[in-house]
């Protein structure tokens, strides 16, 4: 597979001519690509998915499924009613279109603060291969050949990233979510993940835009 990282949480996964869009939001460029099969939304945050990005990739791929939990649904369907149709998926869950077989995991948002509601986040797992978690410490409970780990977030504290990468022991991880941190922050928070992955697993950083093979 070719993975693509776009702007923040944002992936474009390529396999045998099929591509898998996950969480198209509003800290990423126009999604602007063709031969789409589905698009992924780990939860309603517009940082991972808004009615305008999806409607852009669906004129271009029409008739694609879109996956999301329940909340994702229940959010495109108050914003933009009727031009976006849910798949909702949970924890367990299993969908194959095109070159993808998804399964996805998790219920909850991770907790940003006891005033702020907690709504429904699933990760999804792509060819039992790459796992992109949405923004919670998911641990699928199988290996993880690589990582999309979220680096930077209102819910995110380092020490407890670096405690779900060491239990999750991926062979390669890749950070994403970074928009809301500095170069330097960026640079920091990075460096503490390969004292987690290395020297047993590799760590990959990636500019927008570039891509890798898994």
């Amino acid at each position: 597979m070719l993975v693509t990282k776009l702007e923040h949480a944002c992936l474009v996964v390529e396999q045998d001519g099929d591509r898998l869009v996950i969480d198209p939001g509003a800290y990423t460029r126009p999604v602007d690509v063709t031969g789409v099969v589905a698009v992924v939304v780990t939860h309603e945050h517009p940082d991972h998915g808004t009615a305008e990005q999806l409607a852009r990739i669906l004129q271009r791929n029409p008739g694609i499924p879109v996956f999301g939990p329940a909340g994702v649904a229940s959010a495109l369907g108050a914003t933009a009613p009727g031009s976006v149709v849910v798949d909702v998926v949970t924890d367990g869950d299993t969908r194959t279109v095109g070159a993808f077989t998804l399964t996805f995991h998790g219920t909850r948002h991770q907790l940003i603060h006891s005033s702020v509601p907690v709504v429904d986040n699933t990760g999804v797992f792509v060819n039992g291969t790459l796992f992109h978690p949405g923004d919670a410490y998911i641990d699928p409970g199988v290996p993880v050949e690589v990582f999309a780990t979220p680096v930077g977030a209102p819910w995110l504290k380092i020490g407890e990233l670096m405690d779900h990468l060491a239990a999750v022991a991926p062979r390669r991880a890749f950070p994403i979510h970074e928009a809301t941190l500095s170069d330097i922050g960026f640079a920091g928070h990075t460096e503490r993940i390969r004292q987690v992955v290395e020297p047993a697993g590799e760590v990959v950083v990636l500019a927008p835009g570039e891509s890798f093979t898994v």
